[in-house]
């Protein structure tokens, strides 16, 4: 049954649908025809709407206890721990919550980097999740900064200080960021303003994403466009939904462990000791999530060319659709873009792992390596292999690798090779 043809069976129902058509939209949503071989990598879209709820519900909580205030904030977050009924229960969901999110992100987003998910048509879903990716980071460092313990107030005091490398209108930036001439109360409120706000940003852009991912539809992983509704779909209701909800399980109990097992073990100790604006950590690092581009902003010697280079690593994802020259999707189909793929996999590790270490020495040296090889994935070898590289022939569709039957005599031989 279409959408446009769909009637609710009631008088109410016909009655709210005309006015406002939210049974319509909630038809939709169950028929919509989904590729039938999508693999549990594409759960992570759905577990990451939970990821973003769950913060959204404990971020709240929080906001009723906590007070945003340099000589508060601190007390206010141990009254929250030990006083407040399960606040600290709340606070570590809230706290691993925000690294699971970033997790589930790392994954969907090397998912389609992999499967080709950012190219035409689906450009405007790529860019939507590249700001929604952005965003998350302005506030998960935000949220960082906010328990007012020594790694929050130092990491606040070095990253709002890499807009002072901004010519002309650097200096009066960073003043307006801090709310003063160093990083103080003013700062504080500022953060945790904008703390609160993001998230609601967020939200409305995933509206979008998904919105936007409903028009040409879901890739798939032979990166093929399907006739909708065909042999090669299924109804999103039931059969994707219980794929995202079993998943949404194992990665709950993965959540869970964090949370009560090991609560504080993606954190950092120093976080643990109030600010004190006149002794400094002798190891300033933000959290793990930020790394990459961290290593990346301290491997340029220059203050402002690292913060070019910094926000040039994320403007490169942004337009990776018309950096990739291929037509192919997949990547399994393409041998040459697979090994250059796993080879990025492990430059964002390396860089993620300069990123914790002291920025001196083989450290360094290894960093700067690292993030010259990033640039030159996104910026030469991607564009040269649309041109160079051969690739295997791609299926008619989604049914003929796993019935046979395929008019190419050479993906048919290939397949067999495989198995």
């Amino acid at each position: 049954m279409s959408d446009n043809n769909y009637t609710p069976d009631s008088k109410l129902g016909k009655w709210f649908n005309d006015r406002l058509p939210l049974l319509t939209l909630s038809k939709h949503l169950q028929d919509y025809p989904t590729p039938k071989n999508l693999n549990y990598w594409w759960t992570f879209g759905g577990i990451l709407t939970f990821c973003l709820m769950t913060q959204i519900v404990t971020g709240l909580i929080l906001a009723m206890h906590y007070v945003a205030h340099a000589d508060m904030a601190f007390e206010s977050v141990e009254h929250i721990m030990r006083n407040v009924n399960y606040g600290w229960l709340i606070r570590y969901v809230h706290a691993n919550g925000a690294s699971m999110f970033f997790l589930a992100v790392y994954i969907h987003i090397f998912r389609s980097l992999y499967y080709g998910s950012y190219k035409s048509p689906r450009e405007i879903i790529w860019i939507l999740g590249m700001i929604i990716y952005l965003l998350m980071m302005m506030t998960a460092f935000m949220g960082y900064v906010l328990p007012w313990g020594q790694m929050s107030f130092w990491g606040a005091t070095v990253i709002t200080n890499l807009f002072s490398a901004i010519p002309l209108i650097g200096e009066s930036i960073t003043t307006w960021l801090w709310g003063g001439y160093s990083v103080g109360n003013p700062t504080l409120t500022r953060f945790f303003s904008l703390h609160y706000l993001l998230p609601f940003l967020i939200l409305g852009l995933v509206v979008l994403h998904i919105w936007a991912l409903h028009v040409p539809g879901n890739n798939n992983p032979i990166g093929i466009e399907l006739k909708k509704p065909s042999k090669d779909t299924v109804p999103f209701h039931p059969y994707i939904v219980i794929k995202d909800l079993f998943a949404l399980l194992l990665f709950l109990i993965i959540f869970a462990f964090f949370v009560f097992y090991s609560p504080n073990i993606l954190g950092h100790a120093d976080n643990y000791i109030e600010a004190n604006p006149v002794v400094t950590p002798a190891h300033i690092v933000p959290e793990w999530y930020l790394l990459p581009f961290y290593a990346i902003l301290r491997s340029v010697p220059d203050k402002l060319l690292g913060v070019i280079a910094m926000f040039a690593a994320i403007f490169v994802l942004v337009i990776l659709p018309w950096l990739d020259t291929s037509k192919v999707r997949s990547a399994i189909f393409r041998p040459l873009y697979k090994q250059f793929y796993w080879f990025l996999v492990a430059d964002v590790l390396i860089l993620g792992y300069m990123g914790a270490m002291p920025a001196e020495g083989t450290y360094l040296l290894i960093a700067r390596v690292a993030t010259g090889y990033y640039f030159i994935h996104f910026l030469i070898i991607l564009p040269l292999l649309g041109y160079k590289e051969k690739t295997l022939e791609v299926p008619l569709s989604i049914m003929e690798p796993v019935l046979g039957g395929s008019t190419n005599p050479s993906f048919t031989k290939s397949q067999n090779k495989n198995i």
